[in-house]
């Protein structure tokens, strides 16, 4: 690639898979239930399907989205297609708990260049609200559900991704 030709970024977004009801336990702790590990390996053998397979992968600490990320991990390895050998870098970023847009934007933002596929796995509304921040028009206006994967697009460089940015160019809803 030269000087000036643009290279395509992509960042996928999904929502941590379906958790247990809150309890009187602190809720970063919440677990997956059993629905939500299935759908989130289904979530990952889509991606392999797709080719989405993460060069770098931005978790919220929060248990169930750390589970989300394994099962999704294992979903990638375990079809047909799986990665190619390298493990994606996994940052666990307690920054994406409870995050506003802005603030998940800016996580991205600090990913390596040479990273063409980042996955961001974290929680409402902050996710459903970045997507509608990067695609206003594509948005889903009711956001995203459990396990909804939405795949946004950049010519841009990570650290240069603004609002309305990165269209959206697919989206799935993973059901295991």
């Amino acid at each position: 690639m030269t000087d000036g030709e643009a290279e395509t970024r992509t960042l996928v977004l999904l929502r941590h898979a379906k958790a247990e009801q809150p309890t009187t336990g602190p809720d970063v702790e919440r677990r997956l239930t059993a629905r939500g590990h299935a759908d989130a390996a289904a979530a990952g053998a889509w991606l392999a399907r797709q080719g989405l397979l993460p060069d770098v992968v931005i978790c919220s600490a929060a248990r169930r989205t750390r589970q989300t990320w394994h099962d999704v991990a294992l979903g990638m390895t375990g079809s047909e297609g799986g990665p190619a050998g390298t493990a994606p870098v996994v940052r666990y970023a307690a920054a994406a708990y409870e995050a506003h847009p802005d603030d998940l934007l800016n996580l991205v933002r600090t990913v390596e260049p040479e990273a063409g596929t980042v996955l961001l796995v974290a929680h409402n509304p902050g996710v459903s609200l970045l997507s509608a921040l990067l695609d206003p028009d594509r948005a889903d206006r009711e956001g995203l559900r459990t396990s909804d994967l939405v795949v946004h697009r950049t010519g841009k460089p990570w650290t240069e991704l603004t609002p309305g940015g990165a269209p959206i160019v697919d989206r799935h809803t993973a059901r295991g």
